[in-house]
């Protein structure tokens, strides 16, 4: 092992070279599939179990720290972890490695999926996937609502959430920010009701029985102060947005980039609950408002990030390579799908990382603050009937070609075309139903098996015409 152990006034502690920190970031990164669960338990298999950097109580420290935040957990977690050990520099090592396979990955398979989209393999592929997908995403509502849905209160927060997007069209950041303050108000009020949602101990430690070693790598790097919060603040705000301001100066505000560039921003933002709680919002907006994507690429898309390593929220990248590739510009197609994939990977993961390095200093005052957790709780109530909306709309824009939009006094409702339902799609929606819910079985099998499935129905009735 490439680590020395010291003694200084506190006892024992780790001192980890840069090397080891970097070969052992990129062996997380490449073992990241299966979720934020999987990740997490992933991290502290290697991390707490292993390597024995960190103790478990610092790990659920950060965790519960790293769960206030918008944006993906999981990638959150090591870079705070990263901070913790190697100050600004390993939260960049850290957070980077935990993105770049993932990153990498999706950009070759938009490329391929781009170019291939005739092929019968292709199509036969994803054919498989939409089904699959659905029931993944109805898995994550039943699977967040266990977490948080304990009291009459939260199912009443989750029921007015889904009735406001469902039916109402509410904007999901108005959702977040209405949800955060009835969470703070409510948690002051009747903390027994709002304060329900603590650490995910379980998942993170998921097939753990060991403890990781009291003597850590880990200690404060900086004290919180104002100087530093004004320098942090404004070096990552330059970097957030700098390309934003080139890209208006250059292309105009008009330009499918700059679009891409603000969107993101602001989906960054509102996060909350992981990414399957914002997806209904990026779905609807690109579909519908920005025309990036059709309903049936936005499963193909999450498909993708479902199978790679590294966050969910990467479908993003999927979203911002096809909006790119057909509103080229001056471009050619795919130069524009990469800028557009760079740009959305860009706005999306900065503020990630600048929330760690802004709030790590601050975070042993937050550990026990009730009043957050109340309005994280709320949130992540919110978020459940979000995903509802979001499960609904993949399943009726999945299993029927025609869905019409019908408003009646302000709310609106989506009305299927029973005439159009797509028998093959429902079959193979039912067995990863069955896959998922009776046989329990992890996402990656779900996915391999519904679209080997439909992968070989596929191709059959193309060759045989059956």
């Amino acid at each position: 092992m490439d680590h020395d152990t010291t003694a200084d006034g506190e006892g024992s502690r780790l001192i980890v070279s840069h090397a080891e920190a970097f070969w052992t970031w990129c062996r997380v990164a490449v073992l990241s599939f299966g979720g934020p669960a999987g990740q997490i338990a992933v991290m502290h298999r290697i991390i707490v179990e292993e390597k024995k950097w960190i103790s478990d109580e610092r790990f659920l420290h950060a965790l519960n720290f790293c769960m206030l935040l918008p944006g993906p957990e999981a990638q959150q977690l090591a870079t705070y972890i990263g901070w913790l050990m190697h100050g600004t520099r390993g939260a960049l090592l850290a957070g980077g490695l935990f993105i770049l396979p993932g990153a990498v990955s999706i950009l070759a398979l938009s490329i391929l999926y781009t170019y291939n989209e005739q092929s019968s393999l292709i199509q036969a592929l994803f054919f498989g996937l939409k089904p699959a997908i659905m029931a993944i995403v109805l898995e994550a509502v039943f699977r967040i609502g266990k977490r948080v849905l304990k009291n009459g209160m939260m199912i009443l927060l989750a029921a007015a959430s889904f009735i406001a997007i469902f039916l109402f069209d509410i904007p999901f950041p108005l959702l977040i920010f209405v949800a955060g303050v009835i969470g703070l108000v409510g948690g002051r009020i009747w903390p027994e009701y709002f304060f329900v949602l603590k650490a995910k101990t379980q998942e993170a430690l998921a097939n753990s029985d060991q403890h990781g070693s009291d003597h850590s790598t880990c200690e404060i790097r900086q004290k919180p102060s104002l100087a530093r919060s004004v320098i942090v603040s404004t070096v990552c705000l330059i970097l957030w947005f700098s390309p934003l301001i080139v890209i208006w100066l250059t292309l105009g505000p008009k330009s499918v980039f700059f679009q891409e560039g603000t969107f993101f921003s602001k989906a960054a933002v509102v996060t909350f609950g992981g990414a399957y709680s914002v997806l209904a919002y990026i779905a609807q907006q690109a579909v519908e408002n920005y025309q990036w994507l059709k309903p049936g690429e936005m499963l193909d898309g999450l498909g993708l990030a479902e199978t790679t390593p590294g966050p969910l929220i990467m479908v993003v990248q999927f979203v911002g390579f096809m909006g790119a590739y057909r509103n080229p510009g001056p471009f050619s197609p795919l130069v524009a799908g990469i800028l557009g994939s760079a740009i959305t990977t860009w706005v999306t993961f900065v503020p990630c990382f600048f929330w760690i390095l802004l709030g790590a200093p601050y975070v042993e005052r937050l550990r026990d603050n009730k009043l957050i957790g109340s309005a994280l709780s709320a949130i992540t109530a919110a978020v459940v009937g979000v995903i509802l909306n979001l499960a609904i709309w993949f399943w009726l824009h999945t299993l029927f070609r025609v869905v019409t939009i019908l408003r009646v006094y302000g709310m609106r409702f989506q009305m299927p075309d029973v005439t159009t339902l797509n028998v093959a799609e429902a079959v193979i929606a039912i067995l990863a139903c069955l896959i998922t819910f009776y046989w329990k079985k992890g996402i990656l099998l779900t996915l391999a098996i519904s679209t080997c499935t439909c992968a070989v129905w596929f191709l059959a009735k193309a060759n045989f015409h059956f």
